[in-house]
C-alpha cells in the first residue's frame, strides 16, 4: 500500500501502525525463540525490567494499563513463571510482582528483537521525524490518560 492510498484518519493511522507493529513484533520474537513472550505482555516486563517488586497497581500505572487488564496479563505471565506474586512485608493487603529468573534471563533477547523490529519498521524514516513522532506520541498518550482518569 502506498502513502497515498492510506486514510487520513489519526485514529485510523495510530490503531493501523499499532496492529501492524504487533503483528511484526509476534513474528520476530516468534523467530528468535522467545514467542511465549507476546506483544502484549511488554509493558508490564518493561516497567518489571525497571523496577522490579513493584505492586501490582503500581505496574499498572506505570504501564498504562487499567488494573483489570494489568491482572490478566500477571495471570498469563505467572502461568509462564516469568513472574511471581508475593505478599508486601509492609501492607498485607497489597501484592508486589517480582521477575522470575526466566524472565531477568529474557530481558536482552527481547529488548533487542523490539529494538531491531522498530529500527526495520522505521527504516527510510528520518532520525529526526522519528523523535518527533515519540514526542508527539508521548504528549498524545498524557492528554488521554489524564482526560480517561479524570
Amino acid at each position: 500500500m502506498t502513502r497515498e492510498a492510506l486514510p487520513d484518519c489519526l485514529y485510523y493511522l495510530l490503531t493501523s501502525a499499532s496492529l501492524t507493529a504487533t503483528s511484526l513484533l509476534k513474528k520476530d520474537l516468534a523467530a528468535a525463540g522467545v514467542g511465549h513472550v507476546k506483544p502484549a505482555f511488554l509493558g508490564v516486563l518493561l516497567v518489571l525490567w525497571e523496577a522490579d517488586g513493584l505492586q501490582a497497581a503500581e505496574v499498572a500505572r506505570r504501564a498504562g494499563l487499567e488494573p483489570s487488564t494489568t491482572t490478566g496479563l500477571l495471570d498469563r505471565l505467572e502461568r509462564l513463571e516469568l513472574v511471581e506474586r508475593r505478599a508486601d512485608a509492609q501492607d498485607r493487603r497489597a501484592v508486589r510482582i517480582h521477575l522470575t529468573r526466566a524472565a531477568v534471563s529474557l530481558e536482552w533477547t527481547v529488548r533487542s528483537v523490539v529494538d531491531l523490529s522498530l529500527v526495520k519498521a522505521g527504516e527510510g524514516i528520518d532520525p529526526r521525524d522519528l523523535e518527533i513522532s515519540r514526542k508527539v506520541l508521548k504528549q498524545f498518550l498524557i492528554n488521554s490518560l489524564s482526560r480517561r482518569r479524570g
